[in-house]
């Protein structure tokens, strides 16, 4: 069961000018991109011609940089009803943009929200700023934990305008790993292309925290990655598509199929660590 980890499936309307301006300038397919984000039924359509079985629904709040208010868990949560089983939904809290975290958070539990995003260059903040006061990010992490939710983190680049490179450098992750012991954390992007090497650490230090290679071309995961084989267990594949410049999810797919790596390794990235976090 190939599980895609990571795909932007997203309200187009919530998108802040300059970022839809992207969008649009860098993907050629953006109607269809548009209409898969519209319509359940015509993207369940598509993951079966291309070979996928389910995919995992990105979304956060991030109103500065991207323009995506709270309104975004709404959306994913009833865009999955088409499917349930095939289409898991992301949704997130955003610590600065909240006057209740805690019912916010309930929300999300009642919405059947099954990963969290938190998206340091977008969000404008350190994964761990809670150790600088921002107590609501303590508490999204210790509902989540509560919860059986896991959280996805950025780390790495973003291009969008407004975006924050210094807050992608996994680092700041170790924190949240050390003190959340039980919450699973992935590192979306594996820190590329500034920091794989933290990333590669904290994956092996911390039995919590796994690594999702959405957005890294197939071609540069074993440079990036060289001992990808020893972390295969932890690896979740993901193509983050359709951000600015991802290939089509299948030639993503076809490209990493072709790697010098085991059978073994290859369906466990494919498809088991993510049945063992999204039964």
């Amino acid at each position: 069961m190939i599980t895609d980890c990571h795909v932007h499936i997203q309200p187009i309307e919530l998108f802040k000018p300059e970022a839809l301006a992207l969008m649009k300038k860098s993907r050629k397919d953006f109607d269809r991109v548009a209409e898969y984000c519209r319509s359940p039924k015509a993207f369940l359509k598509y993951l079966d011609e291309i070979g996928i079985d389910r995919a995992v629904l990105i979304n956060y709040v991030a109103p500065e940089v991207i323009g995506f208010t709270p309104a975004v868990n709404e959306f994913i949560a009833h865009y999955v009803k088409d499917d349930p089983k095939r289409l898991i939904p992301c949704g997130s809290v955003h610590p600065r943009h909240t006057t209740n975290v805690l019912a916010d958070m309930e929300r999300i539990v009642r919405l059947g929200i099954r990963l969290i995003k938190i998206h340091p260059p977008h969000q404008l903040l350190y994964p761990n700023d809670y150790v600088h006061g921002v107590k609501e990010l303590e508490i999204i992490y210790r509902a989540a934990e509560a919860n059986g939710i896991p959280v996805m983190v950025h780390t790495g680049t973003s291009i969008f305008p407004g975006a924050r490179n210094k807050y992608g450098d996994p680092i700041y992750v170790d924190d949240v790993a050390v003190d959340f012991p039980r919450l699973k954390i992935l590192l979306a992007h594996g820190g590329r292309p500034l920091w794989m090497d933290t990333a590669f650490f904290l994956i092996r230090r911390h039995r919590n925290v796994y690594l999702d290679i959405s957005g890294i071309p197939p071609k540069m995961l074993l440079k990036y990655f060289p001992r990808l084989e020893e972390i295969a267990h932890k690896t979740l594949f993901g193509t983050d598509w359709p951000g600015p410049g991802v290939p089509e999810i299948e030639g993503n797919l076809a490209q990493f199929r072709s790697l010098p790596i085991s059978d073994a390794a290859k369906e466990q990235i494919l498809s088991r660590t993510a049945l063992e976090i999204w039964p």
